[in-house]
């Protein structure tokens, strides 16, 4: 075990069960030449500097492992990362997989997290699916250099995998909006299937859900997650410049409801974006150096409906402008008055339930529906 890989595991904070897989499968061997640290921002190559390389590739921060879908000539968006491992290792905590189980990893990604479990479980145990087929290959070569052989599929995760199912453990990668009703069909009544959850307003909760005996799973949601959405989730590539158009009408009003209140609160963020969950929220700050001044922007693409939420700081009240036939700043207000008058409540009091109809968000227990879809 090299130095840097040594010293990430002892700063882990792993189940004794996992320690062995943490220490057997080293980080680096699932990482490109060229990586970004997805927090500073920072890109270097191994052949550039070896040195600074591995650090990076131990730091316990997500390395960005790919951009614009393998692209050559795009805007530089990430589009795939290898998560940092104390998040691996939370989540590998949270799936409370055991030996003689089967488990369905959506979003393979770089191989890691699929060797960790090959490791522990056995190869013939997982099955990966991995969307981008440039990548599932990339994942089955550096598998197989590491000694691992689990099933690596390339093809839509979001329709799990029947030919291995079903499955006692369903684990994704990506975020997802609505919890796919095949990885519920492809469970074995009382399996897990652990999946980062959100909507275009507020991503980040994580579904730990439970798979009855007549085709339902239900669960709660148990902590906050920063992944990759789902290619079939992702956001609008430059939304504002789309859909906010300067020479566009629109009323305007003010109001005294600060973005912190809102925006600035994770718990009433997750409440609101159950509410208006096909809105998008983004913030501009002021151009010029030192101008606190910035604007909350509110877009929904579907009826190009807008609102700008303009913040002078020093003033108590703010300028609110809203085009379109939704009035989303006016919906915004009345979906934070409800989790308001619901008691404030934080984002682990709410459950979900997936039925292959319904999708239900549900406070406290399931009699109280608080967001629904089909």
């Amino acid at each position: 075990m090299i130095p840097q890989h040594r010293r990430l595991v002892e700063s882990l904070e792993l189940p004794p069960e996992w320690r062995g897989a943490f220490a057997a499968v080293p980080r680096h061997l699932f990482l490109p030449d060229t990586i970004t640290d997805s927090v500073t921002g920072e890109t270097v190559d191994w052949y550039e500097d070896e040195e600074r390389w591995l650090e990076v590739a131990y730091s316990d921060t997500p390395v960005t492992t790919q951009v614009d879908d393998g692209g050559r000539y795009g805007p530089g968006e990430p589009t795939s990362t290898s998560p940092a491992p104390s998040v691996v290792a939370a989540t590998l905590r949270r799936l409370r997989a055991a030996p003689g189980m089967r488990v369905l990893e959506v979003g393979t990604g770089s191989g890691y997290g699929a060797a960790l479990l090959a490791h522990y479980l056995g190869d013939d145990a997982v099955v990966s699916v991995e969307l981008d087929f440039e990548l599932a290959e990339q994942a089955r070569i550096r598998l197989m250099s590491a000694g691992y052989t689990p099933l690596v599929v390339g093809g839509d995760g979001l329709r799990g995998w029947a030919g291995n199912a079903p499955y006692d453990r369903v684990v994704s990668a990506v975020a997802v909006r609505r919890v796919p009703y095949a990885w519920v069909a492809q469970s074995q009544p009382g399996g897990r299937i652990l999946v980062p959850w959100g909507n275009a307003f507020h991503h980040g909760a994580v579904a730990d859900l439970v798979v009855g005996a007549h085709g339902t799973a239900r669960g709660r949601f148990e902590g906050r997650i920063d992944c990759m959405w789902s290619r079939a989730d992702r956001a609008p590539r430059d939304l504002l410049e789309t859909y906010v158009r300067p020479d566009a009408d629109y009323s305007a009003t003010r109001t005294r409801l600060h973005p912190e209140e809102v925006v600035g609160d994770a718990d009433g963020a997750f409440a609101v974006g159950l509410q208006m969950p096909s809105v998008y929220r983004r913030v501009r700050y002021a151009s010029r150096p030192g101008d606190p001044r910035f604007t909350v922007f509110l877009v929904d693409p579907a009826t190009w409906s807008w609102a700008s939420w303009h913040v002078d700081p020093g003033r108590e009240d703010h300028e609110v402008r809203q085009h379109g036939p939704r009035k989303l700043f006016a919906e915004l207000e009345a979906a934070h008055l409800l989790w308001e008058e619901s008691g404030r409540p934080g984002f682990t009091q709410f459950g979900l339930t997936v039925s292959a109809d319904h999708q239900l968000v549900w406070l406290d227990d399931e009699s109280q529906i608080f967001a629904s879809s089909r």
